[in-house]
């Protein structure tokens, strides 16, 4: 009775015992390779997520960019009722040049018809002339200047609409006419030529793109200096403002689509090639006799992560629009996009 008394209590002693300390360090063990396996699975996916996100952060920003531009590039030339620029009064070179067009940007960049669109070729200052490149410091970083090498645009053009009731007072607009001369006025009284039964008064549209060597708002996310797009723009109140596209632009070229074909001619209408602005053909005496124009604008855009990661290193060298640009030299650890778009002026006189 006695030894099965003992035997029992032996037996549930021995089931309600712990572990060996052979079968706890095989259970830390195991314990270890699946806290290994999930951690690396964890850093793998974050890594993964990082990366997605940098890369669809530079696709969103690079769409952001070409459709900012797109629209207004488009519409250059356009003056309203007319896209000839010879029949507006009041542009460089004409009579009825009204008093009180800024000139901060330089006597002739506000309304310098001729060239809707114009451009330099990784240089400053415009062609237009001034200094209006250098960035205010009531909108820009100290020291922001424009990046060297990179090209310049201005786009010059009337509203979409017309504005025929809430002028502003030193506010430029052109009084367009379909058939007869148009005329650009200041303010909201409209003038006396052409016939306001006739005409329609639209607001003057002149924008500046270039890139910054720094931005208003996104150094601190970094914390070294971060590269935008920006534009000198003629706003109401007749003055020009300099405002911030997209900050983590580094590089902008522009190249033109020309038709060198004249009026009447089988090839009128169509691109025969494509040239850097400053190329000689644009000022070109046969160009200029056949009515040559600019028909298409095509541009490209090198955009920046916001972010280096750590070792990454970017194999590409990006060649584009007679560029060429190796991000392994030095190894910055960010990565690039560089995006293009081709964009077709609809309002080329192409007659």
């Amino acid at each position: 009775m006695t030894n099965d008394s003992t035997m029992s209590k032996l037996a549930a002693r021995r089931a309600i015992g712990g572990l060996t300390l052979i079968e706890l360090m095989v259970a830390l063990a195991i314990g270890m390779f699946l806290m290994i396996g999930a951690i690396t699975v964890f850093m793998q996916g974050r890594t993964t997520f990082r990366i997605t996100e940098s890369v669809s952060r530079l696709q969103e920003n690079a769409r952001f960019v070409l459709d900012a531009l797109e629209p207004d590039i488009r519409m250059a030339q356009h003056w309203g009722l007319t896209n000839v620029n010879t029949n507006i009064l009041g542009r460089v070179g004409s009579t009825g040049i009204p008093a009180g067009i800024p000139t901060t940007c330089g006597a002739t960049w506000v309304h310098d018809f001729e060239r809707s669109v114009a451009a330099t070729n990784g240089s400053s200052p415009w062609p237009w002339g001034g200094t209006c490149v250098a960035c205010p410091s009531t909108v820009c970083p100290a020291g922001a200047t424009a990046v060297a090498g990179a090209d310049t645009l201005i786009v010059r053009r009337a509203s979409a609409e017309p504005v025929l009731a809430g002028r502003t007072a030193n506010t430029l607009y052109i009084q367009s006419n379909r058939s007869d001369k148009s005329q650009l006025f200041v303010g909201a009284t409209l003038p006396g030529s052409p016939d306001p039964a006739t005409s329609q008064p639209y607001r003057l549209i002149v924008n500046g793109y270039y890139v910054a060597t720094d931005n208003s708002s996104t150094a601190s996310i970094t914390g070294d200096t971060v590269p935008s797009l920006r534009m000198k723009t003629l706003v109401d109140g007749g003055t020009i403002a300099d405002r911030e596209i997209m900050p983590f632009v580094e590089d902008f070229q522009v190249q033109f689509g020309i038709d060198t074909s004249a009026p009447g001619t089988a090839g009128r209408g169509t691109i025969d090639r494509f040239v850097n602005p400053g190329d000689a053909i644009l000022t070109n005496a046969t160009f200029i006799a056949n009515e040559g124009q600019i028909i298409a604008v095509r541009i490209w855009v090198r955009l920046r992560a916001e972010r280096r990661e750590n070792g990454f290193t970017d194999p590409t060298v990006y060649q584009y629009a007679g560029v060429s640009f190796d991000p392994a030299s030095p190894d910055d650890q960010f990565r690039r996009a560089v995006v293009s778009r081709t964009i077709y002026l609809r309002n080329a006189n192409l007659r």
